[in-house]
């Protein structure tokens, strides 16, 4: 299963991406990334079974500390824009 989601609010320069990786890795069996884009939001992108994607969606509305999240939509119409998930490997891009 893939997911893809753009979260909005204050995401770039509170270690967003940083947080994204070290919660994957955590939850184990999740591939993908999260790379800023230059309106302000962060895209996570993410494969893996259900479980796992469904494990790491409710962290995705808190963030990380100094981020304040505004909004988390998931844009399954961005999938085919991004660079294809390398397998095993979760990373901020």
């Amino acid at each position: 299963m893939k997911k893809c989601y753009r979260i909005s609010g204050r995401v770039q320069g509170v270690g967003f991406r940083f947080w994204a990786t070290r919660l994957a890795h955590s939850i184990g069996n999740i591939s993908g990334y999260a790379c800023n884009l230059p309106d302000g939001d962060v895209v996570v992108f993410i494969s893996g079974e259900k479980e796992n994607i469904e494990q790491m969606l409710p962290y995705l509305y808190r963030g990380p500390l100094f981020a304040r999240i505004d909004s988390v939509v998931e844009s399954p119409e961005m999938i085919p824009l991004l660079p294809p998930i390398e397998n095993g490997v979760f990373k901020r891009i």
